[in-house]
């Protein structure tokens, strides 16, 4: 198991933090998933051999999100 906290602009409210967490458990491989609206990060479990950190920061931007560098 891989631990990566990302870090996205665009989160406002309980929603947009309900949005993300649910895009993210619909990947394969994920396994955990806490959004922070405070400081703006998803910290995300997930199987390193099932899903690559890339993959999981597109599924962020397609729920609408942009992930910060």
């Amino acid at each position: 198991m891989a631990t990566t906290t990302i870090k996205v602009s665009g989160m406002t409210c309980g929603g947009c933090v309900k949005s993300i967490e649910n895009a993210l458990n619909e990947q394969a491989g994920v396994l955990r998933v806490k959004a922070n609206l405070d400081a703006g990060t998803v910290s995300i479990d997930f199987d390193a051999g099932a899903i690559a950190p890339a993959a999981l920061e597109q599924a962020i931007e397609k729920a609408g999100f942009d992930v910060a560098a």
